[in-house]
C-alpha cells in the first residue's frame, strides 16, 4: 500500500506517476492515453478490483508486492527494474472466484518458502516476461483501435489550403443569409451562398497560386472540381479537431455549409456536396495498395509506444528530459526506416507517428487538470478540513439552485469531474462520431431555442456513446447525485456542434484554476512580501489553496446552469454550464488578485474573462 499523502502533497499535486523502479520511463503519457480509464489515486481494500486503476477486475496477484492487479496495470508496473522479476499468480475471473484471505496468506507463505530455492526463483522469471509481452500486445491492439479516429496532422500544402479556407469563411455571411426568417426560398438562398463560397475559394487560389488557379479555371462547373472542395473543407474540420481553440468565429459556418450541401434537394441542384470523411491515421495507412499491409505492421512494433509518447518535463531534470527526447527520436527513426516502402515514404510514416503523438499530448493536456482537481478534492474528506472549509450549498444562497450538505456535494463534484475526465479521454472519438451525426443526410429544423434561431438535429450515434460513458461513470458510484439526463438534439443542445462546443470548454475552465494552484508556491518563494500578504490574509499557502478549492467545488457545481430559476441545473450538461457561470464571477472573488499574480489572463486564452 502506498503511504497516505499529506495535505501539502495533495494540494501541491503535480500528478506524477510512481516510478520507483524506473518503470515505463518515456511511456507515461502514451500509456495513460491508451488505457481504458484512469481513476482516482485512492486506497481501497476491495480485492475484486485492481489496486492501481480500481476499475478493472483483478486478474493477477503479485506475490512480492502482495497486491491485486489487472493485466494492464500489472504489465506497466512490472515492465522494468526489480519488479520485473516478481512472482505472480494468474486468476481466472470468469470461472474461479478470488481466493480467500486465508488461502492467499497460505499461498504467500508457500511463496516465501520457495523463494529460498534458486531454481524456483529462476523459473518464475519466464512467466513474467510472457505476461509483459502480452501486455504490450494488448496496448498495441488498443492503439490500432484508436488509430481509426485519430486525425492525420496537416501537411505544409494542406496548411496553405487551410489559410485560404479561413480567409473565405471570414468574409462569408452564410448563416446571416440562410438561417433567417424570409419569404425567399431557403433552398435558393443556400445554393446562392454555397456558389458564392466556392467562387471566393477559387479566387483566392488563383491569387495565391496562378499555376493551380489556372487548372481550376479550365473546369467549366464547380462539380468538375468537387473533390477539391471536399478536400478543402475536410482539412478545416480535421484541423479544428486537434485545435479546438482555433476557428471560433468561422467553424459554425463551415459546418452548416457542409450540412446544407448534403440535403437531397441542394445536392441535386449543385450536383455535388462538400462532405468527405475525416482522414484518420488508419484510413491513411490503408489508402494505398501496399505490400500485404506492410504499413499497418507498425502497430505491432513495441517501439511505437516510445515513438508516440509525450515527454513531460514535470519532476525531471534537464539531462533526463534530453535523454527521453533522444529516445523518442531514435524510436521514430528506427520505425520509419523499418516500415517505409515505395508506397509509404519515411516522411509519410513520420507524419503518422507525429499524428498519434499529437493525440497523446492532446488527451494528457486536457485530462490531467481534471485528474488533479479530483485528487485535490480528496483533501476535503478530512473532518478537520471539512469543518473549516465546508463545500455544502443551499438553494437560493449565492445563486445556488441545489441543496447539498458537505458529503453529498463531495459525491456530486466527484461524479461530475469523473464524467468530465472520461469525456476528455474520449473527446477525439466523440468528435469523430459527432461528425457523422452532424453531416448525415437527415434534415434539421430551424427553431427558436431561447438563444436565437438554431438548427435542431438529432444525434443518435453521439447520444449512444454518451450513454456508454455515463453508464461507465455510474458503475463506479454507489449512488448517483442529481439528474442523469443527456441533452442532445433539443432546445438545450440543438445539435452535435453545440455539444462539442460545450465540452471543449472543460479544459478552458479547469486549466486556469489548476495552473494558479500549481504556481502559488513559486509565487511565494520568489517574493517574501507576497508570502507575508498571504499569511496575513489567509493564514498560510495551504489555507489559500483550500479557500480557492472550497469556492470552486461549492459554486462551480451549484446547479446554476439551469434554463430558468425554477429548474436546477443538475443534468449532465447543466453541470458544465454551472461551472462556466462560476468563471464569469471570478473577478469578484477576494483571491482574484492571486490569480493575476500567477499569470492568469482569462478562461478563453484571451485578456479578460
Amino acid at each position: 500500500m502506498a503511504p497516505k499523502k499529506t495535505l501539502k502533497q495533495i494540494l501541491d499535486s503535480e500528478y506524477i506517476e510512481n516510478s520507483d523502479d524506473e518503470n515505463s520511463k518515456g511511456l507515461e503519457a502514451s500509456e495513460n492515453a491508451l488505457e481504458e480509464d484512469e481513476n482516482l489515486e485512492e486506497e481501497t481494500d476491495n480485492k475484486d478490483y485492481c489496486v492501481d486503476c480500481k476499475d478493472m477486475k483483478t486478474e493477477i496477484i503479485c506475490r512480492d508486492c502482495e497486491e491485486y492487479f489487472c493485466v494492464v496495470c500489472f504489465g506497466m508496473i512490472h515492465r522494468t527494474g526489480r519488479r520485473k522479476k516478481h512472482e505472480f499468480v494468474k486468476i481466472s475471473t470468469e470461472q474461479n472466484p478470488l481466493p480467500s484471505a486465508e488461502e492467499e496468506q497460505k499461498r504467500m507463505q508457500e511463496s516465501n518458502n520457495k523463494s529460498a530455492d534458486h531454481h524456483s526463483k529462476e523459473d518464475s522469471v519466464q512467466p513474467v516476461m510472457e505476461s509483459v509481452n502480452s501486455i504490450d500486445q494488448k496496448m498495441l491492439a488498443m492503439l490500432t483501435k484508436h488509430a481509426k479516429y485519430i486525425p492525420m496532422r496537416l501537411t505544409p500544402e494542406e496548411r496553405h489550403l487551410l489559410r485560404l479556407l479561413e480567409a473565405a469563411l471570414q468574409v462569408s455571411e452564410y448563416t446571416d443569409r440562410v438561417d433567417i426568417i424570409s419569404y425567399k426560398s431557403k433552398a435558393k438562398r443556400i445554393v446562392e451562398q454555397l456558389k458564392e463560397m466556392c467562387s471566393v475559394l477559387c479566387g483566392l487560389v488563383i491569387a495565391s497560386n496562378l499555376r493551380v488557379g489556372k487548372k481550376l479555371l479550365e473546369m467549366k462547373n464547380f462539380s468538375d472540381i468537387s473533390s477539391w472542395f471536399q478536400d478543402v473543407f475536410e482539412i478545416g474540420r480535421r484541423y479544428k479537431i486537434m485545435n479546438p481553440e482555433k476557428m471560433r468565429d468561422t467553424y459554425g459556418k463551415l459546418c452548416y455549409m457542409i450540412m446544407d450541401s448534403r440535403l437531397p434537394q441542394i445536392e441535386d441542384h449543385l450536383e455535388f456536396h462538400l462532405f468527405k470523411p475525416i482522414k484518420t491515421v488508419y484510413d491513411y495507412l490503408t489508402s494505398k495498395p501496399d505490400d500485404q499491409g506492410q504499413a499497418l505492421r507498425i502497430f505491432e512494433d513495441k517501439l511505437i509506444l516510445y515513438a508516440t509518447s509525450q515527454v513531460s518535463p514535470v519532476g525531471k531534470s534537464r539531462a533526463e528530459i534530453n535523454r527521453l527526447i533522444r529516445q523518442k527520436e531514435n524510436a521514430i527513426e528506427k520505425l520509419v526506416a523499418k516500415y517505409s516502402s515505395k508506397y509509404y515514404s519515411k516522411d509519410d510514416l513520420r507524419q503518422v507517428l507525429y499524428s498519434i503523438g499529437d493525440y497523446n499530448a492532446y488527451v494528457n493536456m486536457n485530462r490531467r487538470p481534471v485528474m488533479r482537481m479530483l485528487e485535490r478534492l480528496e483533501a476535503f474528506k478530512d473532518p478537520a478540513i471539512a469543518s473549516r472549509y465546508n463545500i455544502g450549498i443551499q438553494y437560493g444562497r449565492n445563486g445556488a439552485r441545489l441543496t447539498h450538505d458537505h458529503d453529498r456535494q463531495m459525491q456530486y463534484v466527484q461524479q461530475s469531474l469523473t464524467l468530465w475526465s472520461s469525456i476528455q479521454r474520449e473527446m477525439i472519438h466523440l468528435w469523430y462520431i459527432a461528425d457523422q451525426d452532424l453531416y448525415s443526410a437527415h434534415e434539421y429544423r430551424l427553431a427558436s431555442t431561447g438563444q436565437g434561431l438554431n438548427r435542431i438535429k438529432s444525434c443518435p450515434a453521439l447520444y449512444r456513446e454518451m450513454q456508454n460513458i455515463l453508464r461507465e461513470c455510474r458503475s463506479k458510484c454507489t449512488t448517483w447525485v442529481g439528474s442523469s439526463v443527456v441533452h442532445l438534439g433539443d432546445d438545450a443542445v440543438p445539435n452535435a456542434l453545440f455539444f462539442l462546443d460545450k465540452y471543449i470548454q472543460v479544459p478552458n475552465i479547469l486549466i486556469p484554476f489548476d495552473q494558479a494552484l500549481l504556481k502559488i508556491n513559486d509565487l511565494v518563494e520568489g517574493d517574501s512580501a507576497i508570502q507575508d500578504y498571504i499569511e496575513a490574509e489567509y493564514g498560510s499557502v495551504e489555507d489559500l489553496k483550500l479557500v480557492i478549492l472550497q469556492d470552486a467545488f461549492a459554486h462551480m457545481f451549484d446547479g446554476s446552469g439551469a434554463d430558468n430559476f425554477y429548474m436546477s441545473g443538475s443534468c449532465i450538461d447543466g453541470r458544465l454550464t454551472s461551472a462556466w457561470n462560476h468563471t464569469n464571477s471570478i473577478a469578484k472573488k477576494n483571491y482574484y488578485k492571486i490569480f493575476l499574480m500567477t499569470g492568469f489572463i482569462g478562461f478563453n486564452g484571451q485578456e479578460g474573462f
